[in-house]
């Protein structure tokens, strides 16, 4: 599959947001867009998967099978949008156990009781669960809201909005979007342009007026080797090409020693 935006305007209450004059991102594919912080990010994230209708241009789904579509509805099922300020981010002061439930209740997953200490427990962040959302580490944050994204069945792409905004070293959270992708998500990361920089982008200075300087450039285009997908441990789980063995994005990680992402590991079948 993949997305195609093509000449698109956002405009916002004091001008434009974003002029974007084409952009696109494949399954099996993980592109790093880099611009200054403001809504330019938010503008692309939602438009890209169906959330908010362009002033101009157009949104285009090619399926597997070669046909395509403008549907904003069929964008939204087939897409996650991660963390993004202000509108998918969780509350500062929420547990991770209660954003658990909520990523697995979108998900129509974990609805059984202890379904999320259970899901925790899975991928090694049990020790997480009273813990505040924003004391838990930038790259484990970043993992475990895409982790909770990926449980939707339907989703094929990943918007993976500002992860360097909570710290942490790029290179961890660039790792992970590539980890996706080479489950064969498209995953699309939207970060800083020192951040960019930082993982070996080179790109200019931002110019222009303020709708080109707001609009995200691209830094990075890469397309991992694919690994092998995991298999479905029951009749619950999502199929195996539309699931992802998370649990390797974590290791142990106790509330005051939380460790960065780790290697892969064989999907454990559910207790």
């Amino acid at each position: 599959m993949q997305l195609v935006l093509e000449d698109i305007t956002v405009y916002g209450r004091r001008g434009p947001l974003l002029e974007l004059d084409r952009f696109t991102v494949s399954t099996g594919e993980c592109v790093l867009m880099a611009g200054e912080p403001g809504q330019g990010h938010t503008a692309m994230a939602l438009v890209a998967t169906g959330r908010l209708a362009p002033f101009s241009g157009r949104v285009r789904l090619v399926r597997d099978d070669g046909s395509e579509t403008e549907d904003r509805t069929e964008r939204r099922r087939l897409t996650a949008v991660v963390d993004l300020p202000a509108v998918s981010e969780p509350d500062d002061a929420v547990p991770v156990g209660t954003v658990t439930a909520e990523g697995l209740a979108l998900a129509r997953r974990g609805s059984a009781p202890g379904g999320p200490t259970r899901w925790l427990d899975r991928h090694d962040m049990g020790a997480l669960r009273t813990v505040r959302v924003d004391e838990v580490g930038g790259a484990v944050r970043t993992a475990l809201l895409t982790a909770l994204a990926a449980e939707r069945k339907e989703v094929r792409f990943l918007v993976l909005s500002l992860p360097d905004r909570h710290g942490g070293e790029p290179a961890d959270w660039w790792e992970i979007a590539q980890a996706y992708a080479s489950f064969g998500y498209g995953v699309l990361v939207q970060c800083g342009r020192s951040s960019a920089r930082d993982l070996g982008a080179d790109i200019p200075p931002a110019r222009g007026d303020s709708a080109r300087r707001a609009t995200p450039l691209e830094a990075l285009r890469i397309r991992p080797p694919s690994a092998p997908r995991p298999t479905a441990a029951d009749p619950d789980r999502p199929a195996p090409d539309e699931a992802l063995d998370t649990a390797w994005l974590f290791g142990e990680a106790p509330a005051d020693d939380q460790q960065e992402p780790g290697a892969p590991r064989t999907r454990e079948k559910d207790q």
